[in-house]
């Protein structure tokens, strides 16, 4: 199983005067995608980055580039992202009018389509769209900042989502990432992995790992996430 799960650091962490380079250095030391953290100031309470951004750190990696938007409205700027260099599009359902053509719009851009949960969202925003679903991503803390506590109630929300996802793909053939982000570490990767998660946003423990002059400072904490995650 450990082959298949996915590691996504958030540049939420990383040093943004060498945003190129970080990107680039943590996919060379193993990671599989680049969670892309948007915050607009009204739908959480903090501003970052959008659609420019994406495109600049495009031509750094072949790597996906996992966006999260946590804006609302949301329609608006999902082709600019899809224009940027998007492979993944996530957002929450509370920020959108009408979520199954949210979903559709995402899809119709050429890329795969996600909702995001908050820790107090429940889970059955996605009953009725599970055609139109490649990733559900929970927080595992309240959206808005790095370097925030894991939320212990989400191991029992993932257990749950990963039952939906099991019964959706033992009826249809079609499989769901099931993707966990907030104060994800070495010492609880494992247990988020055995209540079903198979993909991991890490920001704080990757980028706030090793010094900025080390070329190799990424391989350690990505190695030690790995190892942790294949005794699962």
């Amino acid at each position: 199983m450990s082959e298949s799960y996915v590691i996504a650091p958030s540049i939420l962490s990383a040093n943004f005067a060498k945003l190129g380079e970080e990107v680039s250095a943590v996919i060379a030391s193993g990671a599989d995608w680049i969670h892309f953290d948007v915050m607009d100031n009204h739908y959480v309470p903090n501003l970052t980055i959008g659609p420019l951004v994406c495109e600049a750190i495009r031509p750094c990696t072949k790597a996906p580039i996992d966006v999260h938007l946590m804006v609302k409205p949301v329609d608006r700027i999902i082709p600019d992202f899809a224009k940027a260099g998007a492979n993944i599009i996530t957002f929450h359902p509370e920020a959108s009018e009408h979520v199954d053509r949210s979903l559709g719009l995402i899809r119709e851009c050429g890329c795969q389509a996600g909702l995001v949960f908050n820790p107090a969202t429940p889970l059955t925003y996605m009953d009725h769209v599970m055609d139109k679903l490649d990733v559900v991503l929970l927080m595992s803390v309240n959206p808005g900042f790095g370097g925030q506590k894991f939320i212990a109630e989400t191991l029992n929300k993932c257990r749950e989502a990963r039952a939906k996802i099991d019964a959706y793909t033992a009826r249809t053939g079609r499989t769901i990432r099931l993707e966990i982000d907030g104060g994800v570490k070495t010492d609880n990767i494992a247990e988020i992995a055995r209540a079903g998660a198979d993909a991991f946003v890490a920001g704080s423990a990757v980028y706030g790992a090793g010094k900025d002059t080390d070329p190799n400072r990424y391989d350690s904490i990505i190695g030690s996430l790995r190892a942790e995650l294949a005794k699962v």
